[in-house]
């Protein structure tokens, strides 16, 4: 994504109390529309999860507004967004916090056709990148570059929209492309597609971040904890069902969002479901460490103009199983 500004947001945010949540709705904006990342939102809602918490919970797709910017404005309590998108939003002034990880490691990485040849970051040189335009692309093609030796000036930057990986590489609208493997590497194996990929956790410590998080409002942990609490509490249970049974929780997300490919979503599911955490204990716990790393990474490629307190960027004080925040 590119740099947003949240100021305006953040100042809104003063003025709007979060009305949803003391009648027991409450609302979770999506970064996407609906996938495999959102299962556990729909898992617990046909559960009866939220239900048994005494919640009704509203999912909003994405629209022109951002996901932070609904919580900060309080015209949604939840959202689902990512590590860098907090940092970013922190460092801008709008008090943002993370609650919850969906995932313990970054699912996403470096993608290229298995006849272009590119095996690592030093094989970029020269070569096309499609993305979408955004500062934080650049700065990790820089960052993975640089620790091979590779010069980051010789990559063409092409913008391709929301051009999917398969049809670029159809297209041959570039060399190599980032992916979240989950669902657009997925989706590329299904169409026959040869390549390789490089998981962004492999290359760089400062790379494997936390994408996606759930995020609410520093104003709703203080003045709702409980709702907070409970939220976490049945989606950690829909989240820990699809892991354990990711062809169940296919067809749950299907029934919400019959429009998906089928043989897409249960086989996204099952790739999911090797990479999440399978256990009410320890499912949405962030490290220090990986928002430390990030907010310094961020700070010195410019990503962000103003240092953040990383630790205060993120809480395990809301999770099941006994959490304990910094």
């Amino acid at each position: 994504m590119h740099r947003r500004t949240w100021i305006t947001a953040a100042a809104v945010a003063l003025a709007v109390s979060t009305s949803a949540a003391g009648a027991g709705v409450v609302r979770i904006a999506l970064d996407w529309t609906p996938n495999t990342n959102h299962t556990g939102i729909f898992v617990a809602q046909d559960a009866g999860y939220f239900a048994e918490e005494g919640l009704e919970v509203v999912v909003m797709e994405p629209g022109p507004t951002v996901g932070l910017q609904l919580v900060a404005a309080g015209h949604a309590e939840f959202a689902v967004s990512m590590q860098e998108e907090v940092t970013m939003a922190r460092s801008q002034g709008f008090p943002a916090v993370s609650i919850a990880a969906l995932y313990p490691h970054n699912t996403s990485g470096f993608a290229a056709a298995l006849d272009r040849g590119i095996q690592s970051p030093a094989d970029f040189a020269g070569r096309r990148y499609g993305g979408w335009g955004s500062d934080l692309e650049d700065v990790m093609i820089r960052t993975v570059m640089a620790a091979s030796g590779a010069d980051a000036d010789s990559v063409q930057r092409i913008n391709m929209g929301t051009l999917d990986f398969a049809t670029a590489v159809r297209r041959d609208v570039a060399d190599f492309f980032w992916i979240f493997y989950g669902w657009q590497g997925i989706h590329a194996q299904l169409e026959g597609i040869d390549f390789v990929y490089i998981p962004l956790a492999d290359l760089a410590p400062e790379l494997d971040y936390y994408t996606p998080v759930i995020v609410t409002s520093e104003r709703l942990a203080a003045e709702n904890p409980g709702l907070v609490s409970r939220f976490l509490r049945a989606l950690a249970r829909g989240c820990v069902d699809a892991a354990a049974s990711p062809d169940e929780a296919a067809e749950a997300l299907l029934r919400h969002a019959p429009e998906l490919d089928r043989a897409l979503v249960i086989a996204s599911q099952r790739w999911l479901a090797g990479r999440s955490v399978s256990d009410i204990g320890t499912w949405g716990r962030q490290d220090p460490a990986v928002w430390r790393r990030f907010a310094q990474w961020a700070l010195e490629g410019g990503l962000i103009d103003e240092a953040i307190d990383p630790d205060a960027a993120f809480t395990n004080a809301f999770l099941p199983g006994g959490a304990t925040s910094p």
